[in-house]
């Protein structure tokens, strides 16, 4: 019982970081801008938080008040490194996917460039723990109190505040319904006055804004506040773009994919306290691919059932029709 409990509680922060991440990707697509760039936006996030966290950690703040702000301002980065591929897409009717892919690699070569010159180093790594050894009183709840309020940290609960909140946005608002308008048929959109520009720029803001938070919650949470250049955030913004994709750009079965890509994460980082799979004998390094290996195979099986937005990747032109 003990491993298992771990296990979850290991799990939890790594399945926020993907569902945080993909719902911003959710917002983009939904909207008709495919967003490659996720993987970017999250390291920008990651980056830009932790050096803000770097710098004020020696204030008499306390560690979940630097947490708060640290991800305010990790939001931020993410929202203005996203105005990047609004311009872009929306703007300049650029080719979406090469947009994106050039956005993921300017980050890793800037954070580089600015480590080496203010930090001389490869990256930020801060000293803060933003670790909740136990929630008092909610701690004592049988099983529950145990799994979710035990060993944690303050991004789970963050995190499902968000998912509640996106599910209400994207099915019982009139913005809601006028992101989906414009992934699926931007013109009918237009045609009862709904500004399709302003709607994918809205769509991209957010999912700058919900990788940023994303990024910051994986750096500090699964990193231990070390962001880097070179490991970047391990592929996770693709990763979360499997995500998407498996959970159908709907919020509730994205976070169930989180979760599940999340979990083979953590058991292949725990292998040594799971006895089954300690006897096998296996490299770690294997169970490492766990993830990635699984994220091909379920798109494998998936993709035919896919259904994208139909005007996703497809730049709007007013005049056309």
């Amino acid at each position: 019982m003990d491993i298992l409990f771990y296990l979850i509680q290991n799990t939890l922060p790594v399945a926020v970081a993907l569902l945080l991440v993909a719902l911003g990707g959710m917002y983009s697509e939904r909207s008709g801008v495919i967003n490659i760039a996720l993987e970017g936006i999250m390291l920008c996030g990651a980056f830009i938080g932790c050096v803000f966290v770097y710098f004020i950690e020696k204030k008499p703040l306390p560690a979940q008040v630097i947490f708060l702000l640290g991800m305010l301002i990790a939001a931020i980065a993410g929202l203005v490194y996203s105005l990047l591929l609004s311009w872009a897409a929306i703007n300049m009717k650029a080719d979406q996917t090469i947009v994106g892919t050039a956005l993921n690699m300017l980050v890793p070569a800037a954070i580089l460039l600015f480590s080496k010159m203010y930090f001389m180093s490869d990256g930020v790594t801060t000293t803060t723990r933003f670790y909740i050894r136990e929630v008092k009183g909610l701690s004592k709840i049988p099983v529950i109190g145990d799994l979710f309020f035990k060993n944690t940290y303050l991004s789970i609960y963050i995190g499902a505040f968000l998912l509640i909140v996106a599910t209400i946005v994207f099915y019982k608002t009139r913005f809601g319904l006028r992101i989906r308008a414009c992934g699926e048929h931007p013109h009918a959109a237009d045609s009862v006055g709904i500004n399709v520009y302003k709607m994918r720029y809205a769509g991209v803001s957010i999912s700058g804004i919900l990788g940023g938070i994303g990024g910051f919650f994986y750096a500090v949470g699964v990193m231990d506040g070390n962001t880097n250049g070179h490991t970047g955030v391990a592929g996770f913004g693709f990763l979360a773009l499997a995500v998407l994709i498996f959970g159908q750009w709907k919020p509730i079965p994205i976070l169930f994919a989180a979760l599940f890509f999340a979990f083979l994460r953590t058991v292949a980082y725990s292998v040594a306290l799971i006895p089954f799979l300690k006897a096998l004998n296996i490299n770690q390094d294997y169970y490492k691919m766990l993830p990635y290996v699984a994220t091909m195979v379920v798109l494998a099986f998936t993709s035919k059932r896919s259904r994208a937005p139909k005007a996703e990747g497809i730049p709007y032109d007013k005049g056309m029709r």
